[in-house]
């Protein structure tokens, strides 16, 4: 168990029944993607982001078990359909949901566990929070339907490659982070920066981890972003910095879908200065995302998200 796991380890605890609780269904197969997914291990940054930022901010209550739960199962939601439009078959080392049931039910029950997270929304009876959980879903939806249609795109910007990762992975994390704040009744300006900036390193940590990681830390197929005609950072800098007849091997590459020539345009990633530069935006994120808490009064709890910013960037440093 990681140190910020620890920090709340009695609602962590809570939190993971509950959520084995709300995955109950009368249909079989439901129960069984929805535990497969939720059981394949993962660090819950996202429900323990929502611990961390209610208790920092002195909340009192109870939602907070709930509300994380929810955070956790619209991550997994958007997981079960991410694999199916990536038509991926590996996820944290072993076969994805669509890899062994299919496309089909893989989507079904992403689509479950939204509505089930919505049931819970609900359930807590707070429209100030239900309105932050409608426009991030919203918002992860427009950045997965971006990525797709930018997939296999080789002149996608840096400026667009931000926007995306913001949709698509730093929305929630910032969502995780606001709820906390808003159960508490406390201002949550602070937590949305931390909750963004944090989303964002954690994502830019994870696409370098493409170029530099193995299938034991990332649990996926390296050069799979490659193969999905991915323009990720550590590949935008490299197509803007390397010599002519490298930057278009990444340009075919991206525009083919193809992961044929990773081991070239690794060695490109590498000595053009993409991933150095890549560590070193997540860094700055990671630094925004602690400047963010300077306001927040010191306790346990900030010194604990603190930390989590730090651990979001570990993998890579």
């Amino acid at each position: 168990m990681l140190p910020f796991h620890q920090a709340v380890e009695n609602e962590f605890s809570k939190v993971n029944k509950l959520i084995v609780s709300q995955l109950h269904s009368d249909v079989g197969l439901v129960e069984n993607i929805g535990h497969y997914i939720i059981d394949a291990g993962g660090k819950r940054l996202r429900p323990v982001v929502v611990l961390l930022s209610a208790l920092a901010n002195g909340y009192q209550g109870v939602d907070h078990l709930k509300m994380a739960a929810v955070i956790e199962f619209i991550h997994t939601a958007t997981l079960l359909h991410d694999d199916v439009v990536d038509v991926a078959s590996l996820r944290r080392g072993r076969q994805t949901a669509n890899a062994q049931w299919g496309n089909a039910p893989s989507v079904l029950v992403g689509d479950f566990l939204y509505s089930r997270a919505f049931q819970m929304l609900v359930e807590i009876e707070h429209m100030p929070i239900m309105s932050v959980m409608a426009n991030a879903t919203n918002v992860i939806s427009e950045g997965e339907v971006q990525q797709m249609a930018n997939a296999g795109n080789p002149d996608i910007s840096e400026e667009i490659y931000l926007q995306v990762i913001y949709r698509k992975t730093a929305k929630l994390f910032e969502a995780a982070a606001q709820v906390g704040a808003c159960l508490a009744e406390k201002d949550q300006d602070a937590m949305i920066t931390y909750g963004k900036h944090l989303g964002m390193a954690f994502q830019i940590a994870d696409d370098v981890l493409d170029y530099q990681g193995d299938i034991e830390v990332t649990g996926k197929n390296i050069g799979s972003d490659l193969a999905e005609g991915k323009m990720t950072l550590p590949l935008i800098f490299a197509r803007d910095n390397a010599e002519p007849a490298d930057a278009d091997l990444i340009r075919k590459a991206i525009a083919g879908k193809t992961a044929d020539n990773f081991s070239a345009i690794l060695q490109v990633v590498n000595t053009s200065g993409g991933l150095s530069y890549s560590r070193q935006q997540a860094a700055k994120e990671v630094e925004l995302a602690k400047h963010a808490l300077v306001g927040m009064p010191d306790g346990e709890y900030k010194d604990v998200l603190l930390d989590l910013a730090e651990f979001s960037i570990s993998r890579v440093s």
